[in-house]
């Protein structure tokens, strides 16, 4: 039996395939915290990754925006090691890790100016094959502001990512990608969760205006019941909130029943207030939990 990803050791999360680590995530029962962040601009500390951040503020999984794929360049990492980032940062960190891919939709109206992406961050055939070239442990479908993705284009990857990825597939939106649709509904979930990815990504209750504590629960209720993971996002900048509001926010989605809660990228060099993770850390897990995270060495 797989070990609690909640109180495993970097060893023992190396040694993860997706079987043992999503069993690792189900088992953690609601206490698995997921951070993002953009890679790209200057991190916070000039020498330290935003990933090594997050993971020492106590994020169990590290997701990377605005990864080109065919050209990556991470700030905090050389040109060198950024050719091997994916195993450079599992090293650095002891985390799973993965990158968002953003099936972009060509024919589709949209509530704002789109804003064109490098085909390394596309979610393809090609960069599907890159992610497992690379070790990636996860990957997720979705779509930044402005970069026009729709339901269906996610729902459509999921298939081709399944048959060119062998990682974890995280699939949904946390807004909505400038796309002039309802981000998400109860036939939404249900058609994303027949695709069969592994995690349906939804906003969290209070994030998205319309987002209602109901539906939620509905959605929750329903992926579970198929054996489908549901990580709840904070991708609407209100990771740089208050305490107060993250600690809510942390706690709503955890009555509703998340296996892994998203804390996004919106704060200064593209990191949250790394301290919020704290907050949110010990709002789902207390601090014996927290600091267990934050203080296990990535020696063990």
């Amino acid at each position: 039996m797989v070990k609690r990803l909640l109180s495993a050791n970097p060893s023992e999360i190396k040694a993860f395939n997706r079987t043992e680590l999503i069993e690792s995530i189900r088992s953690s029962e609601g206490r698995i915290i997921l951070s993002e962040n953009i890679v790209v601009p200057t991190a916070n500390i000039a020498d330290v990754t935003n990933a090594e951040l997050a993971a020492s503020f106590g994020a169990d999984l590290i997701l990377l925006n605005e990864v080109d794929l065919f050209n990556p360049v991470i700030s905090g990492l050389t040109k060198e090691q950024a050719v091997d980032f994916a195993n450079v940062l599992k090293h650095l960190t002891g985390r799973p890790l993965g990158v968002n891919l953003e099936p972009v939709t060509d024919d589709i109206t949209m509530m704002e100016a789109r804003k064109e992406i490098t085909s390394g961050r596309k979610a393809t055939v090609e960069t599907f094959k890159k992610a497992n070239q690379l070790g990636l442990d996860m990957i997720c479908l979705t779509g930044n502001p402005a970069a026009g993705v729709s339901n269906q284009a996610i729902i459509d990857s999921i298939h081709l990512a399944r048959n060119h990825f062998d990682g974890m597939i995280i699939a949904g939106k946390m807004h909505s990608a400038g796309v002039a649709e309802p981000v998400i509904t109860l036939d939404i979930a249900r058609e994303i969760i027949e695709a069969r990815p592994d995690v349906l990504m939804i906003p969290s209750i209070g994030s998205v205006p319309g987002i209602r504590a109901e539906l939620i629960y509905d959605i929750i209720d329903y992926a579970h019941n198929e054996g489908c993971l549901v990580m709840t996002s904070i991708g609407t900048s209100q990771e740089g909130a208050d305490s107060q509001t993250i600690r809510r926010l942390a706690i709503d989605a955890k009555v509703a029943g998340a296996d892994i809660q998203h804390i996004g990228d919106g704060g200064n060099a593209w990191l949250l207030p790394v301290e919020n993770i704290y907050h949110m850390s010990v709002a789902i897990r207390g601090k014996r939990h927290t600091l267990s995270r934050m203080g296990r060495s990535v020696n063990r």
